[in-house]
């Protein structure tokens, strides 16, 4: 049966146009020669046995997230429809590494579980949580705001801390005349920048935590994201107060701001302990899960995505639907990141082992040329799988094995250490992901909250001009400060 009519049985939502026959045919004609050329190759290291065409599925993958929403918006709003793209990308990639080396197939399949846990757990629990009344949208609570999402990022993750804050940010804004730059820096800010401190703040930091990096290794990015963050809480500051006095009559305005404030309340207080509980059950695992019998890594990442799911289950019994409701909360966002994660992790099995393989190869050998690297490549594509590759690429550098990055810390080689390596790739990863609206989840997410609210947000190069002029600056500082040589 030819591929198009299959594709007709499959069901569709309702209202979801077909995604052109032309396209699709395309998609597996560009993936079949790498394939093709796989299948002929044999011996040796996985990384070595695999051609070079092996990096198409993974390379469209990554280019349909970026594209298809702009060509094909409405198509792409179905989660079937994301699911199909995984299916058809991942898919071959899956059935041949399994016969390949069903070991790597395993390990990032349970590598996958554990990460949809933990972005669900947060998400769910997140989602529970509802801040009730009004705060006045002056540039001091504004800026207090985006502080403590910086906060609140490393706790709950750059998703929790979006999705918790930005609703008071935008009713503690409504009657401000000038409201983009403050959503604008809310991405940078809270759904990016802030969550650099711990493995629960950005998705590629808890794959780093899934790949053997210590929980608390994180911490010692904290010069990096205090430079960061409060260079652009200052720069967001003064940006609003000039706007602030130009919004006439000034004393109006903060009158009617002031006359709307009410106490802001919390609802879903649970959920507040139920997120604590998944900091404990990242630790405790990491911690003692060896003495307890949770030998391997993969027992590990059992255990950490059953805890998840757990507390994800006790927040959705434990908390009124009226709470979640006052939130807009559905699960197709979840739906969403689970769907496309599953073409990712796939598809990025052969990508990752020719890079660990072949690192060598790509000329990046010093801690300030992985972080523009990781960073530029973020910006772009997902910062995740970008992560995972030039993680993949330093090991393949250090001679240590990508699936192991508690190895890579530690290695030295011609007095270059593989702990600043990951460092470089580390921020860059979380920091440019700020770059655009595809960077991170988390910033497509308040674009449409912002736009709902009657806000109209730049369009996709609009946007990127913020991030030129605003972080870009910042990115040379911390370049010369932290990652010169």
């Amino acid at each position: 049966m030819h591929l198009t009519r299959l594709i007709r049985l499959i069901p569709r939502e309702p209202g979801i146009a077909r995604f052109p026959t032309f396209g699709l045919s395309g998609l597996v004609f560009l993936v079949a020669p790498g394939i093709v050329a796989a299948s002929e190759v044999g011996g040796g290291e996985l990384g070595h046995r695999l051609v070079v065409g092996w990096l198409a599925p993974f390379v469209l993958m990554l280019a349909s997230i970026a594209v298809l929403p702009l060509v094909v918006p409405h198509w792409w709003e179905s989660n079937v429809n994301k699911g199909l793209i995984s299916a058809i990308l991942g898919g071959p990639v899956a059935l041949y590494i399994l016969t390949l080396d069903p070991h790597r197939l395993i390990e990032t399949g349970v590598e996958y579980v554990a990460f949809i846990a933990l972005l669900a757990a947060l998400f769910i629990i997140s989602g529970g949580i509802h801040l009730r009344g009004d705060l006045t949208g002056t540039p001091v609570v504004n800026t207090c705001v985006l502080g403590a999402g910086a906060v609140l990022a490393n706790l709950i993750g750059t998703t929790g801390a979006s999705v918790v804050l930005i609703r008071p940010l935008l009713r503690a804004n409504a009657a401000r005349r000038h409201q983009v730059h403050t959503m604008v820096f809310f991405i940078f800010i809270v759904s990016n920048i802030g969550g650099l401190l711990t493995p629960l703040g950005d998705p590629p930091l808890f794959l780093g935590f899934l790949r053997g990096v210590p929980f608390e290794w994180t911490l010692g990015l904290l010069p990096h994201w205090a430079l960061m963050n409060l260079s652009l809480l200052v720069i967001f500051y003064v940006w609003d107060g000039r706007l602030f006095r130009r919004e006439a009559p000034a004393a109006a305005s903060v009158s009617s701001l002031r006359s709307r404030a009410r106490g802001v309340t919390v609802e879903g207080k649970i959920n507040l302990l139920l997120l604590l509980g998944v900091v404990a059950v990242a630790l405790v695992v990491a911690r003692f899960g060896d003495d307890v019998g949770l030998g391997s890594q993969r027992a590990h990442k059992w255990a950490q995505a059953i805890g998840m799911t757990f507390l994800a289950a006790l927040s959705l019994l434990l908390t009124a639907s009226a709470t979640r409701a006052a939130n807009r909360f559905t699960f197709h966002p979840i739906l969403e990141v689970g769907m496309l994660f599953a073409g990712i992790f796939a598809t990025m099995i052969p990508a990752l082992a020719i890079l660990e393989a072949r690192g060598r190869q790509f000329g990046l050998q010093q801690p300030w040329q992985f972080f523009w690297a990781t960073g530029l490549l973020s910006s772009i594509l997902d910062n995740a799988p970008t992560y995972l590759a030039f993680s993949a690429t330093a090991s393949g550098l250090m001679g240590t094995e990508a699936m192991r990055l508690d190895e890579l810390l530690q290695a030295t080689k011609g007095g270059l250490a593989g702990d600043s390596l990951l460092k470089a790739i580390s921020v860059g990863a979380v920091f440019m992901g700020a770059n655009t609206y595809i960077g991170n989840g988390p910033n497509f997410l308040v674009k449409a909250i912002a736009e709902e609210a009657g806000i109209k947000m730049p369009s996709f190069l609009g946007y990127v001009k913020y991030a030129i002029m605003v972080l870009f600056p910042l990115f040379i500082l911390v370049t010369l400060v932290f990652f010169r040589s």
